[in-house]
């Protein structure tokens, strides 16, 4: 109990970090939101008085009249009610609007092809660590080149050759726009289709690390004396395999897996905007070419969140995997 106790006041001290460099950090850059809204309507030949400039202060949160300790307290307040602003680029949409409209999209794309390509990567490295110089072992060099290749650039490549050359696929968007959103078989169907190259892309750019971490641990492992000791008792092949060796091989990556995630988010913005896909990439993208500083520090904190749920969640499963990591805590 002691240990799951520590992980989570550790996990809730790196949560209230997080928030606090999230409200710091966009007062520290350059620029103001109420001033690129007031050039917009500038453009569009709206007039601009003092009074409207007000208004639009107090609504984006740009009233610098406090002191920064009560705009640090109104902000933690608004977090505690799902308050995050208002988006200037999306204007006048609430920035929880317009990630809860891109977010699932990434949820389902990213988690998906990130699950897949860690279940695949170990399943292949167990085996191919299992039975050294097997045709396995040939494959490895190719994935380990594929995860050294960006995102992007694998993404133009698949788009070229399954999408645009052999027209497996479609190229852009997320849906059929003639489709009607909602939780029907022809939404459903045509989500899953623009999706699948998205997620190869994800896929096959991440399942090398995978399979590479995992032989290499197994092969480790398979010289330990207890799997000696196992093999000696007769027991069988598959179950020395599964129940001895890569029950404790797959330890390292399961750690990573979580800390991984960050770096699949970033990485998929640039997937995103290869396909047009509709997901809190392309928001991401959107926000910083238009400064607007409401949806960047919203769609930060989601996915700082989002990866420190995932750490706890592996280092709690950690714990019940590993029982001498309880133990030495």
């Amino acid at each position: 109990m002691r240990y799951y106790v520590r992980k989570i006041g550790f996990y809730l001290v790196a949560l209230w970090a997080a928030v606090t460099l999230n409200f710091f950090i966009p007062r520290m850059m350059p620029g103001n939101p109420v001033d690129i809204l007031m050039a917009k309507l500038q453009q569009r030949g709206g007039t601009v008085d003092p009074s409207v400039r007000r208004s639009y202060e107090l609504l984006l949160g740009a009233d610098h009249s406090d002191s920064l300790a009560q705009q640090y307290i109104s902000y933690l307040g608004n977090l505690l009610h799902g308050d995050f602003g208002v988006s200037v680029s999306s204007y006048p949409a609430k920035v929880s609007d317009v990630i809860g409209q891109s977010l699932p999209w990434t949820i389902v794309l990213i988690g998906m092809a990130t699950l897949i390509s860690f279940v695949l990567g170990l399943l292949l490295g167990t085996l191919a660590g299992w039975k050294r110089g097997s045709w396995l072992d040939s494959i490895i060099p190719g994935t380990t080149v594929l995860s050294a290749v960006p995102y992007f650039w694998l993404a133009l490549i698949l788009a070229a050759v399954l999408s645009s050359t052999l027209h497996w696929f479609p190229l852009l968007g997320g849906y059929d726009v003639s489709l009607a959103m909602g939780w029907n078989w022809p939404f459903i169907s045509s989500a899953v289709y623009h999706g699948i190259l998205p997620a190869l892309t994800i896929v096959i750019s991440s399942v090398g690390g995978w399979l590479l971490g995992m032989r290499n641990m197994m092969v480790s492992t398979a010289a330990e004396d207890y799997i000696l000791t196992a093999r000696a008792k007769g027991l069988r092949s598959s179950r020395i395999m599964i129940r001895y060796a890569a029950r404790n091989a797959a330890l390292p990556s399961v750690a990573g897996f979580a800390t991984s995630l960050g770096f699949v988010v970033s990485g998929s913005v640039m997937t995103e905007q290869v396909f047009s896909y509709p997901g809190i990439g392309g928001r991401l993208l959107q926000a910083v070419e238009n400064n607007d500083y409401a949806l960047m520090q919203g769609i930060f904190l989601v996915i700082t969140v989002a990866v420190l749920g995932a750490n706890l969640l592996v280092d709690l499963l950690y714990g019940l995997i590993d029982p001498r990591t309880r133990a030495s805590n």
